[in-house]
């Protein structure tokens, strides 16, 4: 862990915010394979996620009565104050103010100018190096919003992504990258209604067949399974809390 650097760009962490994680917490474990590891934070556990013995993520208490089940990502940078005023400065909203967490780093809250959440985060003993993910892990994150545009610009400037764009049969989809690393995406597919929000990708190995067990045991599919040419067969889901995800088995070439 000593020669850990930081990889500013990179998402390294997911968590659930829900009030009833004991449910999600079952759902997860049949339809991922997901385990829970209780970490001792002082004077509150912090149930951690397993994925094949790799911390990917954990479990949250709402902070207030008004967040709904959610999944939020954590995204490493080199200063967590200066990406809070940058989102300020364009645009963006301070949803909660720097802290520390005491023993792992310093971390925010903040919205993008369509309400995306999403938390920038500085590791005290810097980031897990790039590889590819476990089964049951997350490995891409998606920006489903409004204005595609001004999203770009937003986190170009707080989070340094430069992006490509490309057509396919949904529509311009745009690739985010830091330092040559692709690190996620950005669509304009929006359900009517639906706010503006980051969709984490979990890998898997059937994405039939996992579609169909979270099916079974609560889960609503929201669409998929289908199949994107030269990227994998995809489907999003909402878990029995409410909190929207999708999965991915990726193609052999993107593995």
């Amino acid at each position: 862990m000593a020669d850990r650097k930081l990889i500013p760009g990179k998402f390294v962490w997911f968590e659930l915010v829900s009030r009833e994680a004991k449910k999600a917490q079952a759902f997860y474990g049949e339809v991922l394979g997901w385990k829970v590891d209780p970490f001792s934070m002082g004077d509150f556990t912090y149930e951690m996620i397993l994925a094949g013995g790799t911390m990917i993520g954990g479990y949250a208490a709402p902070k207030n009565d008004r967040q709904p089940p959610h999944w939020i990502s954590y995204v490493s940078v080199e200063d967590v104050d200066a990406a809070v005023k940058t989102a300020a400065a364009n645009g963006g909203k301070v949803v909660e103010a720097p802290y520390e967490i005491p023993g792992v780093g310093r971390t925010a809250r903040i919205a993008d100018p369509q309400g995306a959440e999403l938390c920038p985060f500085r590791n005290a003993t810097g980031d897990p190096p790039d590889e590819l993910p476990p089964r049951g892990g997350f490995c891409w994150n998606e920006l489903h919003t409004s204005e595609p545009a001004r999203a770009l610009q937003f986190y170009e400037k707080v989070l340094g992504f430069s992006h490509r764009s490309m057509e396919g049969p949904g529509g311009t989809y745009h690739i985010l990258s830091r330092d040559g690393v692709d690190r996620g995406g950005v669509t304009s597919h929006l359900p009517p209604g639906a706010p503006a929000h980051w969709l984490p990708y979990v890998a898997v190995d059937d994405a039939d067949g996992t579609i169909a067990r979270a099916k079974r045991l609560g889960g609503k599919v929201c669409f998929g399974p289908e199949d994107i040419p030269a990227v994998g067969r995809i489907g999003a889901l909402e878990d029995p809390t409410g909190a929207a995800f999708a999965i991915i088995k990726p193609d052999p070439r993107q593995n």
